[in-house]
């Protein structure tokens, strides 16, 4: 296969156009997410379009053994993964303690556990090769505490810093970690994640395309942190720093607050 991309969360929004990007320049795709009567559609696209070959996963990453069982499936099939883009998670709306403990343990382990354990799989063969480029994909929501989404931007913290960790680690082998942090996006994410209504929201977001062409280039290019609007990433980096811890919660909350919200 050539210059493989694993995707995860590719039936739809910033995955599928992860796929789409990789299967125009000539790569190979090994597509994961649960719904696979979606990945077969895509599959069929990407192959009738590029002539590529696309391997379809269909697997819940919520599951504790679910990357161990995407990692063995491409070790069966004899693929090499070039490139790792850890793209599946979700999130989730509602104050921490009146929210399913179950649900936010699930987004947990979708997106955390197992990023880190796909993470932690692939990367033994790409140092051994001298080669590869793993993306991160986590979001603006990394860079403050966010009331009414606690959970959902803690893990989106998490995977800033363990991309950017992972990378000083990977100085010299010939691997790269990047994490791409975007703003709001049109996708199904606020369906999915009870955030209609939500100021934040209120605009229309990027584009899933514009996202996926911003944070696969960064990947190609080895970047550490990468945000899709530059003036959001003027605001995280040098205006949010500076202001009081309160002022920064209090801002992040009305971003989250519905219209009909009132508490």
């Amino acid at each position: 296969m050539a210059r493989t991309a694993l995707v995860t969360g590719a039936s739809s929004g910033i995955g599928a156009e992860f796929a789409r990007l990789h299967a125009a320049k000539g790569g190979d795709l090994v597509l994961v997410a649960r719904r696979e009567d979606a990945l077969r559609a895509l599959k069929a696209e990407l192959e009738k379009a590029h002539g590529i070959e696309a391997n379809v996963l269909a697997a819940d990453l919520a599951e504790p053994d679910a990357a161990q069982r995407v990692f063995q499936a491409t070790q069966d099939a004899g693929l090499e993964i070039e490139f790792l883009i850890n793209n599946a998670g979700f999130g989730g709306h509602g104050k921490f303690h009146e929210r399913d403990l179950a649900a936010d343990r699930a987004m947990m382990q979708v997106n955390m556990g197992a990023l880190v354990d796909l993470t932690h799989l692939y990367l033994p063969a790409m140092i051994a090769r001298k080669s590869g480029r793993i993306l991160h994909v986590a979001s603006t929501a990394g860079f403050m505490p966010g009331p009414l989404q606690a959970v959902y931007y803690a893990t989106k913290a998490f995977v800033i810093s363990f991309s950017q960790a992972i990378a000083e680690e990977l100085s010299g082998t010939g691997v790269t970690s990047t994490a791409l942090c975007p703003g709001a996006v049109d996708t199904g994410f606020i369906a999915a994640g009870d955030l209609d209504g939500a100021a934040l929201f209120d605009k229309p977001g990027a584009s899933a395309s514009s996202v996926a062409e911003c944070g696969y280039d960064a990947m190609l290019k080895g970047d550490l942190v990468t945000i899709n609007e530059p003036s959001l990433s003027f605001a995280l980096n040098w205006v949010v720093p500076f202001l009081p811890r309160r002022t920064v919660l209090k801002i992040s909350r009305k971003t989250m607050e519905k219209t009909d919200q009132t508490a």
